[in-house]
């Protein structure tokens, strides 16, 4: 079972703005997202800080969120990236395979991905990823870089938005029709 030992607060700035944004959202009945937390069962704790300090997954997450955007079921799943080079190690076969079906069912999945060392945010389409997906299954590179993606996809910041995701998410429509 895979296990979980805490190496600081990886992500948690990403996943508090996206959090906030979400709030945001919901206040002016743009959408309806929720986070979908991970189960973890604790093994050792610090007893003094009252912090899990080794825990196991109880089973594989799917996604990082999901919910509606004004009808339409949406899911996706937030990355960190501090290169121009993006991981796919950092996807995982059940997620895609989830984004998948979700999409196939009618609704809308995708990445947001959060550039650090640029501080720019990019919503990849499940489109998109799935070109370097198949692309790394059939031995090609286990990475796509910055200058492969569409540039309509990088999330500009704007009318107090954290992560103006729901822009993407409206490009992404726009070019299904």
């Amino acid at each position: 079972m895979a296990t979980w030992n805490s190496r600081g607060l990886r992500g948690s700035t990403l996943e508090d703005l996206v959090n906030r944004t979400n709030e945001q959202y919901r206040e002016k009945g743009l959408a309806l997202i929720q986070k979908i937390p991970t189960p973890i069962t604790p093994v050792r704790m610090d007893k003094e800080n009252r912090h899990i300090t080794l825990a196991y997954f109880e089973q594989r997450s799917t996604v990082d969120y999901i919910g509606a955007v004004q009808g339409i079921p949406v899911c996706f799943d937030a990355k960190e990236c501090a290169a121009d080079t993006f991981p796919l190690a950092n996807i995982h076969s059940h997620q895609v395979e989830f984004m998948q079906a979700f999409e196939k069912q009618g609704g809308v999945a995708f990445f947001l991905i959060f550039y650090s060392h640029e501080n720019q945010f990019y919503y990849l389409t499940l489109r998109s990823l799935l070109i370097f997906w198949n692309r790394m299954q059939e031995g090609g590179r286990k990475s796509f870089r910055r200058e492969e993606l569409e540039p309509q996809y990088y999330l500009n910041k704007k009318s107090g938005f954290l992560v103006p995701f729901l822009d993407g998410v409206q490009t992404d429509l726009n070019e299904r029709e």
